[in-house]
C-alpha cells in the first residue's frame, strides 16, 4: 500500500479507489475513521480576501499597484471591494459578493466576471514546446478575493510582486496536471525512469528539475502512486515557475536548498499535521513544517482556490478499512475541476463527482462500470451535507495546502 515511508506511516489516498501502492511491507488499515479533534484557522479577524499588511509608506503603492494588477486583468472595478486601515496597516480587497457566499467551484458561470481558459507553453521532449487550456490568472485571482478564507501579504511579500508570484505558481501548477496520464501501480511496486530516479530518490548529475520534469514528458515510463505523484505535481509547480517563467535564480535556491535539506526531494514536502486526523498519527509529527507546503484551516466549503491540495475522508467505517479507500486527495484545477492523475475520467472530475465517488464505497461501488447496479444516486441536499467538514456529517476536511510565500522572512525552519 501506498505508505509514507520516511516515517513509518501510511500514505494517503488520492481520487482513484485503490490509490495505494508501491510498499507491500506497509501495516493495513484496520480500524475505524476518526474526526479532526483540533480546530484552527489562521484567520482571526473578520477579514476575507486578500490582505496586505504593511508599513504605512507601502499602503499607497500597493493600493496603486494592485488597481493596475485588476486592470491587466480586466476585472472590473465594481468586481472589488477595498479596506483601507492607515492606523492597523492593512489593506483588503474583497470580491464584491454577499458575505455568506465562499463559493469559488461556480464563479465560471458567472457571465459578469467573463472567465475564460488561458493558454500557456509547457516544455516538452527535444527542447520542443506543447500548448495547454488552463485556468486563467483571473479565476485564481478572484478566487483568491472570494469570501471564506483570509489570504495575507506581508513583510517581504507585502507588494504586488509577491501576489503576482503567489498567481502564477498556481497557475503552473495547474497547467503541469491538464494531462496527466501516469501508469497506475495497480498493487505492484512503483517504476520510475532509473535514468533520473533510484526508487523515488532523484540520482546524482542531474538537476532537480530534469529529474521532475521527465515525470510529465515521460508519463509513460512511471508507475507510482497517488501521493508521490501528487507531491511531485506540487514540487513541479513552485520549481518551474522559479526556474523557467519568473526566472529567478535566488528564490530558487531557496526552494531547492529546503527539498534537499535531508537529501530526500519527495519527502516531508507537506507539513506532518496535515495528517492528525488519522488514528496511527505520530505526534512527533504535529510541529513538522513543510518544505515547501503550508496548511490552512478553517477554510469554508466549496472554496478552494486553483493549485489548492484538499482531502476528502470516507467517513464509513466498513469501507474505510479497504485497502486504498480510506480518502481521496484531490488537488484543485480551478473552473470546478480536480486532478485526474490517471486520466480515469477524461483528465478531471468534478467537485460532485469526487463527493459521489467517495460516498459510493460505502456501496461497494469500487469500480462504476462494474459495481454500477450499487449506486445509490445522491440527492441535492446529501450532496450539501457531505460536501461540509466530518465534524458536520460531511466528508470534506476544512483544510488546504499550498506553497510558501518564499520572501517571507519567516519560513519555518526544516527540522
Amino acid at each position: 500500500m501506498c505508505i509514507r515511508s520516511e516515517i513509518s506511516v501510511v500514505l494517503r489516498i488520492f481520487v482513484l479507489p485503490l490509490c495505494f501502492a508501491f510498499d507491500a511491507s506497509a501495516e493495513s488499515y484496520d480500524r475505524p475513521p476518526h474526526e479532526t479533534t483540533i480546530s484552527r484557522s489562521e484567520n482571526t479577524s473578520d477579514d476575507q480576501g486578500i490582505r496586505f499588511a504593511c508599513k504605512p509608506n507601502q499602503l499607497e503603492v500597493v493600493e496603486s499597484d494592485m488597481s493596475d494588477y485588476l486592470a491587466s486583468l480586466e476585472v472590473a472595478p465594481g468586481l472589488v471591494v477595498k479596506k483601507m486601515d492607515r492606523t492597523n496597516g492593512t489593506l483588503v480587497f474583497t470580491l464584491n459578493t454577499p458575505k455568506d457566499d465562499v463559493d469559488t467551484l461556480s464563479l465560471k458561470d458567472k457571465p459578469e466576471l467573463m472567465l475564460q481558459d488561458e493558454v500557456v507553453s509547457l516544455p516538452a521532449k527535444r527542447g520542443k514546446e506543447r500548448k495547454v487550456h488552463t485556468v486563467s490568472k483571473k479565476e485564481i485571482l478572484l478566487a483568491t478575493l472570494q469570501h471564506g478564507r483570509l489570504t495575507e501579504f506581508k513583510d517581504g511579500n507585502c507588494n504586488i510582486e509577491a501576489l503576482k508570484d503567489h498567481v502564477g505558481i498556481r497557475q503552473n501548477t495547474v497547467a503541469w496536471s491538464e494531462r496527466m496520464n501516469l501508469v497506475w501501480p495497480d498493487g505492484g511496486s512503483a517504476r520510475w525512469n532509473m535514468k533520473y530516479w533510484e526508487r523515488g530518490t532523484p540520482k546524482a548529475g542531474f538537476p532537480l528539475h530534469e529529474a521532475i520534469n521527465d515525470v510529465f514528458n515521460n508519463q509513460h515510463k512511471y508507475s507510482i502512486g497517488c501521493y508521490a505523484a501528487a507531491k511531485i505535481v506540487m514540487i513541479q509547480g513552485l520549481l518551474d515557475y522559479y526556474r523557467r517563467i519568473k526566472k529567478d535564480p535566488a528564490l530558487l535556491k531557496i526552494v531547492e536548498n529546503r527539498l534537499w535539506a535531508d537529501k530526500e526531494p519527495l519527502v516531508n514536502v507537506e507539513p506532518g499535521i496535515m495528517w492528525d486526523f488519522e488514528t496511527d498519527f505520530d505526534p512527533n509529527e504535529l510541529e513538522r513544517p513543510g518544505k515547501i507546503l503550508k496548511i490552512q484551516y478553517g477554510i469554508a466549503p466549496k472554496n478552494f482556490i486553483p493549485g489548492d491540495w484538499a482531502y476528502l475522508l470516507n467517513t464509513d467505517q466498513i469501507s474505510y478499512r479497504k485497502t486504498g479507500y480510506e480518502g481521496s486527495n484531490a488537488i484543485y484545477m480551478g473552473r470546478n475541476k480536480f486532478i485526474d492523475l490517471y486520466n480515469d475520467r477524461g483528465h478531471f472530475y468534478t467537485f460532485q463527482q469526487k463527493i459521489d465517488e467517495v460516498y459510493q464505497w460505502r456501496n461497494g461501488v469500487f469500480n462504476r462500470s462494474r459495481d454500477s447496479a450499487k449506486i445509490k444516486p445522491l440527492a441535492e441536499q446529501e450532496m450539501e451535507r457531505l460536501s461540509t467538514p466530518p465534524s458536520e456529517g460531511g466528508i470534506l476536511m476544512d483544510f488546504r495546502v499550498s506553497p510558501y510565500l518564499f520572501r517571507s522572512n519567516e519560513l519555518p525552519k526544516i527540522q
